[in-house]
């Protein structure tokens, strides 16, 4: 008689928060890893290589899912796919001008960005309810967080936004495209299964990325070890895995959980970042990652519906 193995004997319940919970710290860290990396890549071209490769690994996984595409789940690809090399291209190039702390934060903000633009009817999906209170509170704490972030001390009302960083600005608009992702998710995919719009949105994503390629100057590339290490992570375990792990523990966590899970990414990005940048925020950056947390927890965790959990990062 054989022994049952490990994983086996382990409820699915708790693998689901141990893989999602890990599948977390890895977006979290990927902040410090491409920061590193685009000492020896710039950035546009840094996401070119990532998503294709990523693209590939899923062509792998999924090519049996991807006979027969229908002409809607490929329009369906374009669209999506648009919106996530938009928020990959502006998250990059501003991680490229701020740090790994500061990109994780200002990036959470998708969070809040979401139940915002449902104001608009014409980008509500269907099913979704109006936002609550939460979400005007959360907002709240989380734009009062991101002027406390990104704005130095004695900053006058007026200089607020001359006084943000390019990175910083840049990461904030990652962020609502990234909102923009999401909501296009929620229109489309439905009836479309999830491998297929997985692997065509990155497969389009990668395509996009490489028609902007220029917008980001002359490339450069510096084949090392931390940069192989880099897209290695980002593109098979930050993406390709991460991507496969989050849509398996979902479906076996309730969505108060997730949602715990998923607000811990900015703190193992910092984490990661105080131990190999030895990134210190001072206390009023410190406070305003605080309220950005706060801003991101409230509306996650007291939302009623949430368009489609799917992370960007």
């Amino acid at each position: 008689m054989t022994r049952p193995s490990l994983l086996a004997s382990i409820r699915p319940s708790t693998l689901a928060h141990i893989l999602l919970l890990t599948v977390v710290a890895i977006w979290g860290a990927t902040f410090v890893v491409v920061k590193d990396a685009l000492q020896d890549a710039s950035p546009l071209l840094f996401n070119l290589l990532r998503m294709s490769l990523a693209f590939l690994a899923l062509v792998a996984i999924n090519h049996r899912q991807l006979r027969n595409l229908s002409r809607r789940t490929l329009l369906s690809g374009v669209v999506v796919g648009v919106f996530l090399a938009a928020g990959y291209q502006f998250q990059t190039a501003g991680l490229a001008r701020t740090t790994p702390a500061k990109s994780a934060f200002i990036t959470g903000l998708v969070v809040v960005f979401v139940p915002l633009l449902t104001v608009i009817p014409a980008l509500s999906p269907a099913g979704t309810h109006a936002p609550r209170w939460n979400a005007a509170l959360g907002a709240l704490l989380a734009f009062s967080g991101l002027l406390l972030l990104t704005t130095p001390a004695g900053t006058h009302l007026q200089d607020v936004f001359s006084s943000i960083g390019t990175g910083d600005l840049l990461t904030l608009a990652c962020a609502l495209a990234f909102a923009a992702h999401l909501l296009a998710i929620a229109h489309t995919s439905r009836g479309i299964p999830a491998a297929q719009l997985a692997t065509l949105q990155i497969g389009f994503a990668a395509l996009i990325m490489a028609i902007t390629l220029p917008l980001g100057g002359h490339p450069h590339l510096i084949l090392s070890v931390r940069l192989i290490t880099a897209l290695a992570i980002t593109s098979l375990f930050a993406t390709a895995a991460a991507f496969t792990i989050q849509s398996w523990a979902q479906q076996h966590l309730p969505p108060t959980h997730t949602a715990v899970l998923l607000t811990l990414e900015p703190v193992f990005a910092f984490l990661t970042s105080l131990l190999f940048f030895h990134e210190r925020l001072g206390r009023r950056s410190l406070t305003g990652a605080a309220l950005i947390l706060a801003g991101i927890a409230i509306t996650e965790l007291l939302t009623a519906a949430a368009p489609v959990p799917v992370h960007p990062s």
